[in-house]
């Protein structure tokens, strides 16, 4: 198992999940120019892929992050998740972590 070093402290902006229902039963995104309160600051990895998106390395006290959520570093870069995966290792929460995939915002102009 190969292991990624810490390069970032992410912050973890995560929005409520399920979102709330209209009349007609639709879901209803919150505002998005409201920023929700942060749920913390941990250490993490942040690394461009060769297609432009984003791979990222979160602690489990993330947990839980949708799609749509957003993470910042202490530069002030900021990311929206497109997935999130919880990784918990069996006999060892030392290594666990949460597997994700983000678009910079606003993206990189080549």
């Amino acid at each position: 198992m190969a292991v990624i070093l810490p390069n970032a402290a992410l912050t973890v902006y995560a929005l409520p999940h399920p979102w709330e229902r209209d009349a007609n039963g639709v879901p209803v995104p919150p505002n998005p120019n409201v920023r929700p309160t942060p749920r913390g600051t941990w250490p993490g990895s942040i690394i461009e892929q060769l297609d432009g998106s984003w791979s990222m390395r979160l602690d489990p006290g993330a947990w839980p992050v949708e799609p749509g959520d957003t993470i910042t570093d202490e530069t002030g870069r900021s990311w929206t998740l497109t997935s999130a995966r919880n990784h918990a290792v069996p006999g060892c929460s030392d290594a666990d972590y949460v597997q994700a995939t983000a678009t910079l915002n606003p993206p990189e102009v080549p």
